[in-house]
C-alpha cells in the first residue's frame, strides 16, 4: 500500500501545480475540440476515487452530494466554475489522501462491492480499486497535459 500511497500523492501533487500555473480563466476553458476543461478533470478524479473506495466500501467519503453531482462519470462543465470551488477542490487534492490513508490504516476499509468500471475493469477487492485510481489520475492527467496546449 506504501508504493500505491506514494504514487497517489505524486499524481495529486501534478494536479495541484495546475493551481499555481493557470488561471481561473484558462482554469475553466474548454478549448475546441475538447468535451470538458483542466478544472473539470481535477474535480473528476476527486469525486471518481470517493466513490471508487468509499462509495464501493459502503461508506459515505468526503464529499458533498453536489459536488459528486457536478463530475461524476459522463458528465461535462455546463458553466464556469467558481473560486470558491475551485479552492474547495484544491484543498480536497490533498486532503483526502490523508483522510483516505488514516482510514485505511485504522482498518475503516472492511467490506468492499465488487464492479466493473466503465471502461471495462473488474474490481474485486479494495486493492483493485486503488491501483484503478492511480490508473485512472494518470489518464487524466494526460488528457490535461493535452488541453494545457490549447489554452
Amino acid at each position: 500500500m506504501e508504493s500505491i500511497f506514494k504514487t497517489w500523492k505524486t499524481n495529486r501533487n501534478l494536479y495541484l501545480e495546475y493551481f499555481d500555473k493557470y488561471t481561473m480563466e484558462q482554469l475553466n476553458k474548454i478549448p475546441d475540440g475538447f468535451s470538458n476543461n483542466l478544472i473539470w478533470n481535477i474535480g473528476h478524479i476527486i469525486v471518481a476515487q470517493q466513490a471508487l473506495i468509499y462509495k464501493s466500501s459502503n461508506l459515505p467519503g468526503y464529499i458533498s452530494k453536489d459536488l459528486f453531482e457536478l463530475y461524476k462519470p459522463g458528465t461535462k462543465p455546463t458553466e464556469q466554475t467558481s473560486e470558491n470551488e475551485i479552492n474547495e477542490l484544491k484543498n480536497l487534492l490533498i486532503s483526502l489522501i490523508e483522510k483516505t490513508e488514516i482510514d485505511f490504516y485504522n482498518g475503516k476499509f472492511v467490506t468492499f462491492n465488487e464492479r466493473m468500471t466503465g471502461t471495462g475493469f473488474h474490481l474485486s477487492l479494495l486493492n483493485d480499486a486503488f491501483h484503478f485510481n492511480n490508473y485512472h489520475e494518470g489518464l487524466h492527467l494526460g488528457l490535461m497535459m493535452n488541453i494545457r496546449k490549447f489554452l
